[in-house]
């Protein structure tokens, strides 16, 4: 394992932001990720575990114990059966099971960070989550101690959640295998309204494989949604927030506090989330309490391309940015009544 002290951390990271880590160690194989964890376990060393850095806001501060960086390696195709290596970057795997004419995670294309972290955010974009393709998922369970196999079924996906992230401190996950679908070359039916729009197909429909891809990709680039190294709509954790589910009482107020504020005609974004449940946009929420594309003056500004987005113009900080965020969330809040949570991961921070 390569091991590094006051190592800097902010460069693992999408943002580009943080401080140090009192050690990085950088595991390569699995034996090399349970031998790390079990060492910091053992001493009682706190431990920050990192995988494509996507999905993190670390403090200014750094990290005062051990990170783990997991590189490991490995692409298992066997017939429409998948299993990845934590350390696989997603985006490339993606590609090569549209490559091998699989349906199933096509329209998760794009999106940064490792195989590991997705069944740790059930991460999910266009219609797709990876919930409904994962079969199992294998973890090391740092209060048993040993490595455990988790089905589906013991995983509790949920929007953006997982019994990974429920548990943050319990396991680390190794490998996620997959279940993915042989349709001919053509793609599982297309459920995002605007991917269909764009395809100019109806939800439903099928379409060829790369096709449904290259889509994916060309909407995610146009909302700052691929990384690019010289587009700093694109220093960012992708959507900074999750979208709000309301039971249907507190979905009736936030409705009423619509209308007060943007007139009798107005109707917010509403999606069916489960018996008494609504989903409604961060997006839309954050756009309608005046923090438009591109808003703020500092280093840390919201996207030019995606309100959802917070990103790091080049020279921000960490308090920058949450600075900006804490300014979005209050700003939410007092125009109509709904409390936005962050998605990413918060390390020696918060709201």
């Amino acid at each position: 394992m390569l091991e590094l002290h006051d190592a800097p951390l902010a460069p693992l990271t999408t943002f580009r932001l943080g401080g140090p880590a009192a050690r990085l160690v950088t595991a390569t194989t699995d034996a090399e990720v349970v031998a790390a964890v079990r060492e910091a376990d053992a001493d009682g060393t706190p431990l920050l575990v990192i995988g494509g850095g996507s999905n993190l806001v670390i403090g200014d501060k750094g990290f005062a114990g051990t990170a783990l960086r997991i590189a490991t390696s490995g692409f298992d195709l066997v017939g429409t059966t998948l299993e990845l290596a934590a350390g696989e970057v997603w985006t490339d795997a993606v590609a090569r099971t549209v490559e091998a004419g699989l349906a199933g995670v096509e329209c998760l294309a794009g999106i940064p960070g490792s195989a590991g972290a997705t069944p740790i955010q059930n991460v999910g974009a266009y219609g797709q989550e990876v919930s409904a393709t994962i079969t199992e998922v294998i973890a090391y369970d740092r209060r048993a101690g040993e490595t455990v196999t988790l089905s589906n079924e013991e995983c509790a996906f949920s929007y953006r959640h997982s019994r990974f992230k429920a548990d943050p401190e319990r396991y680390v996950v190794l490998r996620v295998r997959f279940a993915l679908e042989d349709a001919d070359g053509l793609s599982a039916p297309v459920k995002y309204a605007e991917t269909a729009r764009v395809l100019g197909v109806e939800p439903g429909d099928r379409v060829p494989l790369t096709q449904a891809r290259e889509t994916v990709l060309e909407l995610r680039a146009g909302k700052g949604m691929v990384l690019d190294a010289e587009d700093h709509d694109t220093w960012s954790a992708g959507s900074f927030f999750t979208n709000p589910i309301l039971t249907d009482a507190d979905f009736a107020v936030f409705h009423a506090r619509v209308k007060e504020r943007l007139g009798e005609d107005a109707v917010p974004p509403a999606f069916p989330a489960g018996e008494g449940r609504t989903k409604t946009s961060a997006a839309w929420l954050i756009d309608k309490a005046g923090f438009t594309k591109g808003y703020g003056s500092g280093p840390a500004r919201i996207s030019g391309k995606h309100t959802l987005a917070l990103t790091n113009r080049g020279e921000a900080t960490t308090d920058d940015l949450l600075a900006l965020a804490r300014e979005v969330v209050a700003g939410v809040r007092e125009a109509f009544g709904v409390t936005l949570v962050n998605e990413p991961v918060m390390v020696g921070v918060g709201l």
